[in-house]
């Protein structure tokens, strides 16, 4: 077979869409980085089902935001207002 004949697999470019980050108040950073760990609507759309913190990736925050989160989270737990466990 000549590789003219076969099929060429041509790899998909897929264009990043910027995902907002859930912790930006009207498009911008709030100074100083904080998030409230009473604020149990947000805090709940960062963890899993199983009760996992979600990665930045699949959240859409950046590395400032993340750590924020992820303090507010465990505060949280500690205060017996998140599980640590989920279903």
């Amino acid at each position: 077979m000549s590789t003219r004949s076969r099929a060429r697999k041509r790899s998909r470019v897929r264009s990043r869409t910027r995902r907002k980050d859930p912790i930006f108040v009207d498009g911008h950073r709030p100074r100083p980085m904080y998030v409230d760990y009473k604020d149990l609507e947000l805090l709940s759309k960062m963890v899993n089902r199983q009760g996992r913190i979600m990665g930045r990736r699949k959240s859409g925050c950046t590395a400032a935001s993340q750590h924020a989160v992820t303090a507010a989270i465990k505060r949280a737990r500690f205060m017996a207002l998140l599980p640590y466990v989920g279903e």
